[in-house]
């Protein structure tokens, strides 16, 4: 990291992946009966990795572990074990009916205590004193809202003065959907094993996940695409990110044409522009209307201007350019209309970014469809939530149903890459992959973020990168600029701009203060 970047920087190497709770459940099987990994090695390594994870963040006072009766019981009882064998205080209270396996407890004399569930005042009785609260009740096989005897030990870990640290997923989390349908707890971390699970990075669940820590068991090399949904890390951006050419120049780093802004919204296009140049892209021509030449020539003076009504030179734009990006400020006016469908069809075969207006538009059948676009070229999409409902369509409720879901159904009915905006922002592909950004922010809800997300996801695909990769690196450098900033809801588009070139000199996986080697993921809580 460069000696002026500030902020938490995320861990994480390029293959994090993200699965459900049955996909877990699945590869837990695999490992077992087919290579051979014994389940009782997975659960020794898992909770004694935690223990050594809770040693770092809560290094004194004594533990006490609420504990299910089933796998995520037991690892819980192993880092209980292992605790009490560093000479740590620790208690295990029995979270559900059924009785705990002792036997993982090695014959170390740690205490089980079983109060009643339905006695609250005795639920906090027994928590009482802890200085922090290991919670092992329900797993990633958990469905629905919690049943009352396991609800109201959550009840009574979260009216706990002391801090909860969640094996796998916070219990009352939905491991794929990221619900919460019913009592949930509120976790300052959450210790995943293998890997974070795909409901941890979902809200609302990854707001009652906390810290969000992964750390590897013991499973057997998990292949090249042993999960369909990975989480975007440093480490994914370094090995993705376009490399310059020691010996180049700005022809062969990528020209972008980006046709932006209409009078009154010239501002999306110095955005978008602005934006492009930080990223990398080498020479960047900008259509747009005559009136706006003065805005953007003095605003972006390391841009070409073009005149979106003239359709020659706009051929000459896009047979220089490796890529166009079309929407932002665009509007949606007869010359609008008539500039975007001349590029569409100059640039047949050109990687495509549509955004904003070109989205608009498309879903109004004013320019071909999105299936058309895609049959010819390269294209990534960016719809916020209100284009994505106009072209799916879907209602608000729908949508935010199932968002991943959504984002891979518009994928594959679209033909393209499908970058869906919001909580956190999703890349989906047509061949149903899906990445899910780990550096985004509420502070980036302001209006310009969405252009300064086109120009550098523009940049990128200028620059050779495929649109679902485009889409990725876009995400992950305007989140990873906004992080550095640390305006808070004060951001601006131009704060983002300005930090993009902090942002690509960062290599490598990140930073962790966890200084342990089994330790895959560390990404702070969100905000």
């Amino acid at each position: 990291m460069s000696p002026d970047t500030q902020g938490p920087r995320p861990f994480g190497g390029p293959g994090v992946f993200l699965p459900t709770g049955q996909q877990s459940a699945a590869f837990d099987a695999q490992a077992i009966e087919t290579a051979g990994v014994p389940q009782e090695t997975l659960m020794e390594n898992a909770g004694r990795s935690a223990a050594l994870v809770l040693q770092r963040l809560h290094p004194r006072g004594e533990v006490v572990v609420v504990a299910g009766s089933g796998n995520n019981g037991g690892d819980g009882l192993v880092l209980a074990r292992t605790l009490a064998s560093w000479g740590r205080p620790v208690r295990i209270l029995r979270g559900t009916g059924r009785p705990l396996a002792r036997p993982l407890l090695h014959g170390w004399p740690v205490e089980i205590d079983a109060p009643e569930p339905g006695d609250p005042d005795g639920l906090d009785f027994a928590l009482e004193g802890g200085a922090v609260i290991v919670d092992a009740l329900l797993g990633t096989g958990a469905r629905g809202a919690p049943r009352e005897g396991p609800a109201a030990w959550i009840r009574a870990m979260n009216r706990s003065v002391a801090p909860v640290v969640s094996l796998d997923l916070p219990s009352g989390v939905d491991a794929e959907s990221g619900e919460v349908p019913g009592d949930t707890v509120d976790a300052v971390a959450t210790v995943a094993f293998g890997w974070p699970k795909l409901g941890t990075v979902l809200h609302p669940g990854r707001a009652r996940a906390g810290r969000l820590i992964a750390v590897e068991i013991g499973f057997p090399p998990p292949g090249e695409h042993p999960f369909p949904t990975r989480i975007l890390t440093p480490g994914w951006a370094d090995v993705h990110r376009p490399r310059r050419a020691l010996v180049t120049h700005k022809g062969e780093v990528g020209g972008l044409l980006l046709l932006a802004g209409s009078p009154g919204l010239m501002g999306a296009a110095v955005f978008a522009a602005r934006a492009a140049l930080r990223s990398g892209v080498g020479y960047l021509r900008v259509a747009s209307a005559s009136e706006g030449r003065h805005v953007l020539q003095a605003s972006v003076s390391g841009a070409v201007f073009v005149d979106a009504s003239d359709r020659a030179a706009l051929e000459q734009a896009v047979s220089s350019s490796r890529a166009v990006a079309l929407g932002p400020g665009l509007g949606t006016g007869k010359s609008s209309v008539g500039a975007l469908r001349s590029v569409l069809e100059l640039s047949d075969g050109l990687p495509t970014v549509l955004d904003a207006d070109a989205l608009n538009l498309a879903a109004s059948g004013e320019i071909p469809s999105l299936q058309e676009v895609s049959g010819g070229r390269p294209l990534l999409v960016t719809p916020h939530p209100g284009e994505m409902m106009r072209l799916a369509p879907l209602s608000r409720e729908e949508l935010k149903l199932n968002r991943p879901q959504v984002a891979r159904r518009a994928a594959a009915e679209f033909g393209c890459t499908v970058l869906l905006k919001g909580a956190p922002s999703l890349v989906a592909s047509p061949d149903g992959t899906l990445l899910i950004d780990g550096a985004g922010s509420s502070d980036l809800a302001v209006a310009g973020m969405g252009d300064v997300l086109t120009g550098s996801a523009g940049a990128f695909l200028a620059q050779g990168s495929d649109p679902s990769v485009a889409g990725g690196l876009a995400l992950h450098y305007t989140g990873r600029a906004a992080r550095i900033v640390r305006e808070g809801p004060g951001l601006l588009p131009d704060d983002v701009i300005a930090h993009l070139r902090d942002a690509l000199r960062e290599y490598g996986s990140g930073e962790t203060d966890l200084d342990l080697s089994f330790v895959t993921f560390d990404q702070d809580p969100p905000r």
